[in-house]
């Protein structure tokens, strides 16, 4: 089902929310965000692959190994990342993307432009986060 959008396509609340336009504006969305972040994982693995790990001077190793933890650490962020992009191209190809999981109200054009893997409402979120500090406080 490939959509073809107008150059300059946004999502607006004039229109019919998810529909095909809006669908695939996202898809595409999705999509060139899983690329950027697959390419930069790849450039992470070459450069930790190039990398000469036997500086001679103690401090300038322990730099280095500081370096390629933090290189990891982003890396493990842009896989899970990744892994919640698919889910949301799932819920695209299902009909439920947009769609707050507990409320089933739209979660809104704004808030997915900004987290276009958002899985919950503002509203919802926001009450998830409070649920979460009173929790974590106890």
């Amino acid at each position: 089902m490939s959509v073809d959008l107008a150059e300059n396509y946004k999502p607006s609340d004039d229109e019919e929310f998810m529909n095909e336009d809006m669908q695939e504006y996202f898809r595409q969305k999705l999509l060139a965000w899983k690329e950027e972040l697959i390419r930069e994982s790849n450039e992470t693995l070459e450069h930790l692959q190039q990398e000469d790990n036997q500086a001679p001077d103690l401090a300038d190793r322990a730099s280095m190994e500081t370096d390629r933890a933090l290189e990891l650490r982003t890396r493990d962020r842009a896989r899970k990342l990744i892994s919640k992009i698919d889910a949301a191209l799932g819920r695209l190809e299902d009909g439920s993307y947009g769609y707050c999981e507990e409320t089933d109200e739209p979660i809104g054009i704004r808030r997915l432009e900004a987290r276009p893997i958002a899985t919950l409402s503002i509203e919802a979120q926001e009450r998830h986060e409070r649920m979460e500090k009173t929790h974590r406080d106890d």
